[in-house]
């Protein structure tokens, strides 16, 4: 089997890379960071107790690789014969709007940058098969073996993925100083006069040429001061 070895201690570089995602997760990440003094990305995997029960289970993979992972982990199955071992593979995502050029978009955006979800049996193969994967560093768990993450969590996690769109949500009133971050007159400053909750726009006075003048904006293109 692949990395045989001592299990060794996370790297100080992984340590913080770790600790900074933490704080990204929700109940998921409360699981992880339960473990925290004691976490191991488990590299390698003494004999493993057959068992029939599957569960959810933590990949660290490379930044950014998180979708290349899911998809040759899946191939990876599918090849290899292991789909009554390997169930399922997640790269969390939930629907957020930006601003680009100065127009409202939805976008998805990891929820999780660095982690994949799989639900799978342990076994001796099929821990080989999903820790062989091109671009994953190892499971979560404590000493080495996988921790499993509650079905609670999972489904909490599932909702999450499938919200509804975005809901405009303006924290400003009129009156509050606000600064403008993005388009023609970002870096302006400017007072909120008007406030359409249901459109997410408002409207900022911004002093120019000497006079008060009305600019209409997305709400995302302010932030209060």
């Amino acid at each position: 089997m692949a990395d045989q070895g001592k299990n060794h201690k996370i790297h100080p570089d992984r340590c913080w890379h770790f600790s900074c995602h933490c704080r990204l997760f929700g109940r998921i990440g409360h699981f992880i960071h339960h473990f925290a003094g004691e976490i191991r990305f488990v590299n390698h995997m003494p004999k493993q107790q057959i068992s029939t029960e599957k569960n959810w289970y933590v990949l660290h993979t490379y930044s950014g690789y998180e979708d290349a992972v899911a998809k040759a982990l899946k191939q990876r199955v599918e090849s290899l014969g292991m789909e009554d071992k390997i169930f399922n593979v997640i790269v969390p995502k939930e629907k957020k709007i930006k601003i680009k050029n100065g127009k409202r978009k939805t976008i998805e955006e990891k929820i999780y940058p660095g982690y994949v979800l799989v639900e799978m049996i342990v076994t001796d193969d099929s821990w080989y098969v999903v820790r062989n994967t091109p671009n994953v560093t190892g499971f979560v768990g404590a000493g080495t073996t996988p921790v499993p993450v509650s079905q609670g969590e999972i489904d909490s996690l599932k909702k999450r993925i499938a919200g509804e769109e975005p809901q405009f949500k303006i924290e400003a009133r009129p009156g509050d100083l606000v600064k403008i971050v993005d388009g023609p007159f970002k870096d302006f400053d400017g007072k909120v006069s008007e406030v359409d909750q249901e459109k997410g726009k408002v409207k900022i006075l911004v002093n120019m040429f000497g006079r008060d003048t009305p600019v209409e904006l997305d709400s995302l293109q302010i932030k209060k001061l």
